[in-house]
């Protein structure tokens, strides 16, 4: 890649401040830039490396003021928003990469099985089961199992080493990592007699449109009907999704979070990771849950939670506050007790 900063500015609907004829190369983060590359500025934390940055072009935000002069041949373009604007330019680049097409001779498909003939990849030992629909630009990367009666729309990526089972449904543009396993068995058993007996897991997974899913992920099939990923979900690598669990539409998932059974999660939610999610329960939209958070219960929509168990954000900082305090709390309570307990003795003697 090669643009000038002009170039950039009419793809982003940008303002350039310095020279419009600088030309860029690659990417690069603020603190290690270097010329010829392109960074951006989008937490203010990192503000002091604008001022040292090596690099040639920096994305900021509208709102930006500088805090002292900026170096001498780094040049600014002001965006709405630098982080998606950043993301904007690299999926243009990325859009530009040639992409695989072509079946290898080392592939097995089953002859009820039905592959788009536009632009289809699939790669070295893949399997594709019997009736299964690979649609159009579909790429599956070598050693990916396809079960019988999956369906996967337009425009996804499957790489390399994933196992989607039977009956599946995956939506269009949709990218699943290596190592992800959708529609395994949920975890389903009946005591009887201290012997566990294994519940058939009859459902499946239905995956929607746009969704992106993590490496080594697991999203288990549901006991009847589905466990639903609803369009616009991104969920990290190593993370648990359990059987009957629905995840609403724009929701983000960071690692090692795990969502137990019949769980419904709301739209636009987020997740910090490790957050570990109660079976049977339903999370309201717009809720934000930090790291290493445990849900019990149901929460309602629009609020911001964080612990274990989860409160409110305030509440939780308000109490974080007060949590290394307390042994010297419990030191002083002790002291006063004891000083209540000796006028008690006193009074006693006095009444006596």
């Amino acid at each position: 890649m090669e643009f000038s900063a002009q170039q950039i500015a009419g793809i982003l609907n940008g303002k350039v401040e310095g020279n419009p004829d600088v030309k860029v190369t690659n990417f690069s983060k603020i603190e290690e830039g270097k010329p010829g590359t392109l960074t951006f500025l989008a937490n203010p934390k990192y503000s002091s490396f604008l001022y040292e940055t090596k690099a040639s072009l920096v994305l900021v935000n509208d709102d930006f003021v500088p805090e002292k002069e900026i170096p001498p041949g780094l040049t600014l373009i002001r965006v709405p928003n630098a982080y998606s604007a950043l993301a904007r330019l690299m999926s243009l680049i990325d859009q530009t990469k040639v992409k695989k097409q072509g079946i290898d001779s080392n592939v097995y498909i089953s002859p009820s099985a039905q592959i788009s003939k536009e632009n289809v990849y699939i790669g070295a030992f893949a399997y594709i089961g019997d009736n299964a629909r690979i649609g159009d630009n579909v790429l599956i990367y070598p050693h990916s199992y396809i079960g019988d009666n999956v369906v996967i729309g337009d425009n996804t990526l499957i790489y390399s080493g994933v196992n989607i089972y039977s009956e599946c449904r995956i939506g269009k543009n949709c990218i699943i990592h290596s190592g992800a396993v959708i529609g395994s068995d949920g975890f389903g058993f009946a005591k009887e007699n201290n012997v566990y007996k294994k519940i058939p897991q009859l459902g499946n997974v239905i995956i929607e449109d746009d969704v992106e899913i993590g490496a080594n992920t697991v999203v288990d099939r549901a006991v009847m009907d589905s466990t639903v990923i609803r369009r616009g979900v991104k969920l990290d690598n190593l993370i648990q999704v359990a059987h009957n669990v629905e995840i609403g539409e724009n929701t983000a998932i960071a690692a090692q979070t795990g969502i137990s059974g019949s769980t419904k999660v709301g739209r636009n939610c987020v997740m910090g990771g490790q957050v570990g999610l109660g079976g049977h329960i339903k999370i309201g939209d717009n809720v934000s849950i930090g790291a290493k958070s445990g849900i019990i219960s149901n929460i309602a929509p629009d609020r911001n939670i964080i612990g274990n168990p989860a409160v409110d954000v305030n509440n939780f900082f308000r109490s974080s506050v007060i949590f290394p305090k307390l042994p010297d709390m419990y030191r002083q309570l002790n002291q006063l007790q004891k000083e209540i307990d000796s006028l008690k003795k006193e009074l006693q003697k006095d009444k006596e």
